[in-house]
């Protein structure tokens, strides 16, 4: 019996040391590139795609290959990402924003059968706010929300004004991440 051209991943997609956790399930076919799964996951998340990233499977690393310096980086563009998780419980890293080091834990949850009539890649759930560009990594985060949730933190009026007034660390709108 040979294997099907194409089946669905249901991945669930983890941020390294969020608490409370921030997660994203996805449904996406087993076909999908990693530079299309990139930009499925920056939306799903709540990124704005402004940095680098990269996706780590064992030793091997899989983006956008600077010209100017061979660090060993493979093209992601056609390596499919049922090559990389293949059963239930497979694992990658995704990292995005070098400087802040967003890691991400994908984990495949479940193959499901290939059907025409699903709607594919959709998210079809989460919890928390995707944390804001720029705040520094997961230790930035935690210190933004320290100062933005007290009104007597010396940094309050700060972070406030720098975020734009409002943020929620624990919105998440599944309709809205789906109607991209």
């Amino acid at each position: 019996m040979t294997e099907p051209l194409r089946n669905i991943l249901q991945i669930k997609i983890s941020l390294v040391g969020a608490k409370p956790p921030i997660w994203r399930r996805l449904l996406v076919t087993s076909s999908t590139d990693l530079s299309k799964l990139h930009d499925i996951i920056q939306i799903t998340m709540g990124w704005a795609d402004t940095h680098l990233h990269q996706f780590i499977v064992n030793e091997s690393r899989y983006g956008v290959p600077d010209p100017d310096w061979n660090d060993g980086t493979i093209p992601e563009n056609g390596i499919r990402i049922g090559s990389l998780l293949k059963m239930p419980k497979d694992q990658i890293i995704y990292e995005y924003d070098f400087g802040d080091g967003w890691e991400h834990k994908l984990e495949l949850e479940e193959i499901l059968p290939f059907t025409s009539k699903a709607i594919i890649p959709a998210c079809t759930a989460g919890k928390n706010s995707c944390p804001p560009e720029d705040v520094g990594g997961i230790w930035g985060y935690y210190d933004f929300l320290e100062a933005y949730k007290d009104n007597q933190h010396p940094e309050h009026e700060n972070m406030k004004e720098w975020i734009g007034g409002y943020f929620d660390p624990t919105e998440f709108d599944l309709d809205e991440v789906n109607q991209v």
